[in-house]
């Protein structure tokens, strides 16, 4: 059984860091473009941050480009998100996803296509 699954998620004051990690099991994510959504209370779920299969290309929001990073340790078959200086606004659940379509990058982080796996999502609270 294909699966994602979550974990790092938790309470951090603003400016504070946090690392993300997604372990995925079932396929191997290597041929996949592997990404990272968030969706907060009453917006509509966005990419925050997608890497190709070469991890040459990678793709970010522009509200966390230059303070988050996306990773990938293939040995392990996880994927990282590491979150710098985290604002208020960065609150959400933030989901892993992946998709063996890795031509489409782009068109699947901006949400143009939807990622066919998905985990169930970690809460990541910003807040003094």
């Amino acid at each position: 059984q294909s699966q994602l699954v979550e974990s790092g998620g938790g309470l951090v004051e603003p400016g504070g860091s946090l690392r993300l990690a997604c372990d995925a099991s079932g396929f191997n994510l290597d041929f996949h473009v592997i990404g990272w959504f968030r969706q907060a209370p009453g917006k509509e779920r966005e990419g925050v941050s997608c890497m190709g299969g070469s991890d040459v290309k990678q793709y970010y929001a522009g509200s966390v480009k230059g303070r988050f990073t996306i990773s990938r340790d293939n040995a392990n078959n996880t994927v990282y998100l590491q979150m710098n200086s985290l604002k208020p606004e960065d609150t959400a659940v933030y989901y892993c996803a992946a998709d063996p379509r890795r031509q489409l990058l782009v068109r699947l982080c901006e949400s143009v296509y939807v990622m066919h796996y998905w985990g169930k999502g970690t809460l990541v609270t910003v807040s003094s």
